[in-house]
């Protein structure tokens, strides 16, 4: 495995990026969104389908203005041409150029459908090969880890499933994507950064889905990595009530129980904690 890019190194790049500042830790690459697109799931540059799905977040489309909604449910404001979409798809943009012309090293090379690794916090480069299975993102227990995954060329995903454990927030995960993204019947978490289009059908995504061509949406469910967070905060999401995945931090009021996860209740693999008094 090749050495982590060096603080000095990491410091520039921070410099000069608009979306994401990527911050050097002892292993990590972590993303912190910048005030003019952390409110947005959907960030588009020519237009925006929405067909039977659900986005928790802000949907902006510029400098095209075709946003289409067929039984779709927005929470957020859509931004259609308008200042603010202008502004955030113009910080997206160059954050992505830049990591196209300055990416930082690569700890490792992923080949293959990524089922069944496990990856700790890191800089990874990833092939085109089509996605499937289960990847897990290792947090061991840090809140700030972060993962940036450069896509070499389309990322596709059919029945893939971005899992993380052990902490670890979906905001501090980062894809940049050189071409288009598209995503089937997967279970998928971080910010996409790609070249084309982005395509979810079915599913859900957890993180902020940003495209220098159209995004388009169907039967799905995207819940922007800030979208019930204040400048700074941290993310209010749904708590799963599955056991092995790690305390998520999440809101007990927004969760089909109202109940905090199992794992933070104790709850193990055959004993989770819902069977336990509520609290």
């Amino acid at each position: 495995m090749k050495m982590c890019p060096s603080p000095g190194r990491l410091a520039q790049l921070a410099t000069i990026a608009a979306l994401a500042v990527i911050v050097a830790t002892d292993s990590a690459a972590a993303v912190v969104p910048q005030d003019s697109t952390q409110t947005f799931a959907i960030l588009a540059g020519t237009a925006v389908t929405c067909t039977q799905s659900t986005v928790t977040g802000d949907v902006g489309v510029s400098p095209g203005s075709a946003v289409t909604r067929t039984g779709c449910h927005i929470t957020g404001t859509v931004h259609a041409a308008d200042a603010v979409a202008e502004q955030a798809y113009l910080d997206f943009v160059s954050t992505y150029n830049d990591l196209r012309d300055h990416p930082p090293a690569c700890d490792e090379n992923l080949t293959g459908t990524l089922a069944g690794q496990t990856l700790l916090p890191g800089v990874y480069c990833v092939d085109a090969t089509a996605k499937t299975g289960t990847l897990i993102l290792d947090a061991q227990g840090d809140a700030n880890a972060g993962w940036t995954f450069l896509v070499q060329g389309a990322l596709t995903g059919t029945n893939f499933n971005v899992v993380m454990i052990n902490g670890g927030e979906a905001c501090n995960v980062q894809w940049w994507v050189r071409d288009a993204a598209t995503l089937t019947t997967s279970n998928f978490l971080g910010t996409i950064l790609a070249g084309a289009a982005i395509t979810v059908t079915g599913g859900t995504f957890s993180g902020n889905a940003f495209a220098k061509a159209a995004v388009t949406l169907t039967g799905a469910t995207i819940t922007a990595c800030q979208a019930s967070a204040g400048p700074g905060g941290k993310v209010h999401r749904k708590c799963n009530q599955g056991v092995g995945n790690g305390p998520e931090g999440c809101d007990p009021g927004n969760s089909n129980h109202h109940n905090p996860s199992n794992d933070e209740r104790g709850g193990t693999p055959g004993n989770p904690g819902r069977k336990g008094p509520r609290t």
